[in-house]
């Protein structure tokens, strides 16, 4: 028969691996996973809801905020998203569906290039191609770092803000680091608007 000393033993070395299967998986994992989770989907763990200078929610850093009137000009003072095949209208995410041949797709980079290069200023053969094509969803906010730093030049002729200034901007949103280990760097278009609306509002 076991002794008292035998079962206080088994007892103590029960509760002695409860306190340390707490301490770990109670504290020390979840612990781990939410820091984890904030530094690699920051907007999965806090949601993606952006304020705008007011303070008030103003747009979703996951999705381009349209900067089009209904004609579909684009107000120069601001930073453009890539175009949209549904005209940035979230209910309706879908691409163009037209592969790389046809005449249509052809057609519509042709044009948006040649609009862009007479819009910033520069040669067509200086467009980047994030500048002339829709993304799969046609509501990706983010662009290259190319096609933000040839808007600069207009962005702060529109705004009254210096180059350098805007530029700067650019460089805060560019990703870098953990956030570009997965892909190339890319620049948020929807935060950096919201960062140029801040910015003119305290002028």
């Amino acid at each position: 028969m076991k002794t008292l000393t035998g079962y206080l033993r088994q007892a103590g070395a029960a509760l002695r691996f409860l306190i340390l299967a707490t301490v770990v998986l109670g504290l020390v994992y979840p612990l781990a996973i939410f820091g984890i989770g904030q530094a690699i989907a920051p907007y999965q763990a806090n949601g993606s809801i952006l304020k705008g200078p007011d303070g008030r929610p103003a747009a979703s850093a996951l999705l381009a905020q349209v900067s089009a009137d209904d004609t579909g000009i684009q107000d120069p003072k601001w930073f453009h998203a890539r175009p949209s095949a549904v005209k940035w209208d979230p209910a309706s995410s879908s691409p163009s569906n037209l592969g790389p041949n046809d005449p249509k797709l052809i057609d519509t980079v042709t044009a948006n290039r040649s609009a862009i290069a007479e819009a910033e200023g520069i040669s067509e053969a200086e467009v980047p191609a994030d500048a002339v094509t829709a993304s799969g969803s046609g509501l990706d906010p983010d662009i290259s770092p190319g096609y933000a730093r040839i808007q600069v030049p207009r962005v702060a002729a529109a705004s009254g803000l210096s180059p350098e200034a805007v530029q700067a901007m650019v460089d805060r949103r560019t990703s870098s680091g953990p956030e570009a280990f997965l892909g190339q760097p890319s620049v948020n278009v929807t935060e950096l608007n919201l960062d140029l609306a801040s910015a003119v509002q305290s002028k």
